[in-house]
């Protein structure tokens, strides 16, 4: 929307609202900008003109050394893998990274080259079939 008036583009504000803080109704802008904001609102709304929001850039995964050497040992597993989108990918290195002890993340990281070497992603238990 347009901000002819300058009333949401204020820098320092007191509050989250476009409007600031609003205590009384003197805090309020004027009603002939009130009422230009609606009827700017309400064409924006019949012309179904959608905001266009950029999407962020993906991160890319930093995957731990001892599953690139896991991954390595199994073809299918590494297949799987590296067809998997980044939120895949990084479900299965934050769950390897979460281990607290190296017996619970070896064993974590046989289970996912098992998993892996099957197509399936690490919450497969929980997709719909």
């Amino acid at each position: 929307m347009s901000d002819k008036a300058k009333v949401m583009s204020i820098d320092d504000r007191g509050a989250m609202g476009n409007f600031d803080r609003i205590t009384s109704l003197s805090d309020l802008p004027s009603d002939k900008i009130l009422l230009s904001y609606i009827k700017e609102a309400m064409s924006l709304n019949e012309g179904d003109v959608k905001m266009v929001r950029k999407k962020a850039p993906a991160k890319d995964v930093t995957i731990p050394s001892d599953l690139v050497k896991a991954l390595k040992t199994d073809s299918k597993a590494r297949a799987t893998f590296e067809n998997f989108s980044n939120s895949h990918k990084k479900e299965y290195v934050e769950w390897i990274e979460e281990a607290k002890t190296d017996v619970t993340r070896q064993k974590r990281i046989l289970t996912a080259i098992e998993w892996m070497a099957d197509g399936k992603s690490k919450n497969w238990k929980y997709m719909k079939k």
